[in-house]
């Protein structure tokens, strides 16, 4: 079977080759994976972020694994059904943030795998805890905070099986 592609979308404040993204890159591609990482840096409305990457995936033909964090786990989340992707793989996603709850994106009906940390004091891991029970992804609760990058092993262990079971 066709391996996927993997998308990477970066957060608010990284960019799109940064430690996590880096890894979890070299995961896919050990994986037989093609991947790409979308560089938002200078877009500050998520909108903006998933057009661009809507317009990046237009001639992809390959089946798409989109991967996100913090807002770019929103804006892969957004942009996820008009892309057809096959699945969604998210690190601390910037759901139901406060003052922004009506923008948190509806969740595709796909398969969505969810990382979060305890101590992530951007992103509530309770946001996650409620966007999964609402649409019954998979969550798993880390002891880590917003950045996870103490959790990059346990985190491609986690995409790779996800990765695996998508194709």
């Amino acid at each position: 079977m066709t391996r996927p592609m993997v998308i990477f979308s970066h957060g608010q404040e990284s960019g799109p080759w940064g430690t996590k993204i880096n890894a979890m890159a070299e995961t896919a591609r050990n994986l037989g994976c093609e991947v790409d990482s979308i560089d938002y840096q200078g877009i500050a409305d998520p909108t903006e972020r998933v057009e661009k990457l809507i317009a990046s995936c237009e001639r992809l033909t390959k089946p798409l694994i989109l991967v996100g964090s913090s807002m770019g786990g929103h804006v892969a989340t957004a942009a996820a059904d008009t892309v057809n992707a096959v699945g969604l793989f998210v690190l601390a996603p910037a759901y139901y943030m406060t003052g922004y709850e009506d923008l948190t994106p509806t969740a595709p009906k796909i398969p969505i795998c969810i990382v979060h940390g305890w101590a992530d004091d951007i992103v509530p891991v309770q946001n996650s805890i409620r966007f999964a029970s609402e649409c019954n992804a998979t969550l798993h609760i880390v002891d880590g905070d917003h950045r996870l990058t103490a959790n990059i092993d346990e985190i491609n262990y986690y995409l790779s099986r996800f990765i695996d079971e998508l194709s």
